[in-house]
């Protein structure tokens, strides 16, 4: 597809999302790019940090940026698959069930501290997540259009969580981790800028059907042989590397090239460059390697470091 089918509206759209969100979470603009680089690829994002560096107040600034509507899930060990997905329900007026829809039927929804919740819970969240719709009872209901999940989880290890199966680190496109802000930023919060006060002011930037046209037009960011082999260069390299079973799956190389598209149209390209795929390809494959290998999140970022330094990059 032509590079020149990514339209100045999605361009909009993109730095539009960036900048809206960055002044409620202040200082963390680049970890802001990747989560709305995972959303316009099509994907879904995980948070992952300590308590407290502001994972929920980035997920609710994107919720209120995209102005449509938005479910939350709060997770803890009683949640039940029904509590997300919905349950039947008989109505004596008629004698028959009717479907009263859960939480995660809205465009937006998010899932807040994902890993307190059980895994049997957890397990309700693959069918949303990979075909867009839920089976309840045999019956099965298509979620809205766009549909976008954000979850937060607290450290593996943490009292009261559990780990994520790798089925379920495999439907999120990329996992995104705040760290701590830098000083200033920190500074700004305590004179109470950023944060809650300026979340309750925020408007949205972009409605449903800007967003679902945005998402195919990123789809269709130009991306040349050479890149799209590098791709592959990247992902096979993690299938032979010693530690690793049996590596990144299928799944895993084209969540890299579709969160590298979104990348190269939100720093302004109508192609995929060699750089965009190494900026991305941490946040992409790290948790997918650290399910593999049993690693924590860190020691799997190093790893996909020294994994891309050995892959040569084509000259784009």
């Amino acid at each position: 597809m032509p590079a020149a089918l990514v339209s100045r509206s999605t361009k909009r759209v993109a730095s539009a999302l960036v900048d809206n969100v960055s002044t409620v979470v202040l200082g963390k603009r680049d970890q802001v790019l990747l989560v709305v680089a995972g959303l316009l690829s099509g994907g879904h994002v995980l948070l992952e940090d300590v308590p407290g560096v502001g994972k929920t107040l980035l997920a609710k600034s994107l919720a209120r940026s995209l102005g449509g509507d938005a479910g939350r899930v709060q997770g803890t060990a009683d949640l039940m698959p029904t509590d997300i997905t919905g349950v039947n329900v008989f109505d004596p007026r008629t004698h028959d069930w009717e479907f009263h829809p859960g939480p995660i039927f809205h465009n937006v929804v998010l899932l807040d501290e994902i890993n307190r919740a059980t895994p049997r819970a957890q397990s309700a969240l693959l069918e949303a997540m990979a075909e867009g719709q839920v089976t309840v009872d045999g019956v099965a209901h298509r979620l809205p259009s766009p549909f976008f999940v954000i979850a937060t989880q607290n450290p593996q290890g943490d009292l009261g969580t559990f780990a994520l199966a790798e089925g379920q680190c495999d439907r999120f496109a990329l996992v995104v981790s705040l760290g701590l802000p830098g000083r200033e930023a920190e500074r700004a919060v305590l004179r109470g800028e950023g944060g809650l006060p300026t979340l309750e002011d925020l408007k949205p930037v972009v409605d449903g059907p800007e967003l679902v046209e945005a998402v195919r037009e990123v789809d269709g960011a130009h991306v040349a042989p050479a890149v799209s082999d590098y791709v592959l260069d990247v992902v096979d390299a993690t299938r032979s590397h010693p530690d690793l079973e049996h590596g990144a799956s299928p799944r895993a190389a084209r969540a890299l090239l579709q969160v590298a598209k979104a990348h190269a149209v939100l720093v302004g390209r109508d192609y995929v460059a060699p750089d965009d795929v190494k900026a991305v390809a941490g946040p992409v494959l790290a948790h997918r390697v650290a399910a593999v290998s049993r690693r924590g999140t860190g020691d799997a970022h190093r790893l996909v470091a020294d994994l891309l330094a050995g892959v040569p990059a084509p000259a784009v």
